[in-house]
């Protein structure tokens, strides 16, 4: 079974291998439109605008202060390269994409299911294996042609996440000076990321691709992650480990 709903803004799509209540599917939706309301910036009522104009500290909810944890850890993780703040304001949404993923696949481990992959926005978590029973089979997309797919990767039990500007423009914040991305910026136009949870995958994929030419190895520098990139010169630079993905058997 397979559902796409519009939610946060993106295509939220969740396919269940496994056979459970079709009520699962609004449940996972549910828990990604709760997310929506509490962590959009573009919402005036959700949490995150309420405490950019001033809410108390004392009066945010549990998962909010959780999630800001966890993005001031990430921004110790990636050196400064993952920042939330921006022009006197909060914006989380680098990490809560990932980490909204994460809590779906936890609600869908807890209703039973077992092989099924979900995916908003293009960053996916896959879970088991495919109807086939084999890997499931994911997508790298050209950042000059978003029609071509260039890369082909299998995986079970990962996540993985691009960073780029070619399908949103320019949204990667970067917290150092400009002045000094002024010529690396243009040079890296994707990084995707490969990381054993989405959560991992979106969070550095979105630093590394702030870092410009020391994102990949950034990545490589990191347990269990691979990336694969792709430069202003249509070059594409990948990790050690990534090609083990390409070439992974199905079975």
């Amino acid at each position: 079974m397979k559902q796409t709903r519009i939610i946060m803004g993106m295509p939220i799509t969740v396919e269940i291998v496994d056979e459970v209540a079709p009520s699962v599917f609004d449940d996972v939706f549910a828990y990604f439109t709760s997310v929506d309301e509490r962590f959009s910036t573009y919402k005036p009522a959700s949490e995150i605008s309420q405490i950019n104009a001033g809410l108390p500290r004392h009066e945010w909810s549990d998962d909010m202060r959780h999630v800001l944890e966890l993005c001031a850890r990430t921004k110790r993780d990636t050196y400064g390269f993952f920042d939330i703040q921006h022009h006197g304001k909060l914006d989380p949404s680098g990490l809560v994409k990932g980490w909204a993923i994460q809590g779906a696949v936890d609600l869908l481990r807890h209703k039973g299911a077992r092989n099924f992959y979900v995916e908003a926005g293009g960053d996916i978590q896959v879970v088991g294996r495919n109807a086939a029973g084999e890997r499931w089979a994911v997508g790298i997309r050209n950042p000059f042609n978003m029609h071509e797919i260039i890369k082909t990767v299998r995986l079970t039990d990962a996540g993985i996440a691009t960073s780029g500007t070619y399908v949103r423009g320019e949204h990667i914040y970067r917290p150092r000076s400009e002045a000094s991305f002024a010529a690396a910026q243009p040079a890296v136009r994707s990084l995707t990321v490969i990381a054993p949870t989405i959560y991992d995958a979106d969070r550095y994929a979105t630093a590394a691709f702030a870092m410009g030419w020391d994102g990949i190895a950034f990545i490589a520098s990191l347990p269990g992650l691979e990336a694969y990139q792709i430069d202003a010169s249509k070059t594409a630079t990948f990790t050690g480990g990534f090609e083990r993905y390409v070439h992974a058997t199905t079975s």
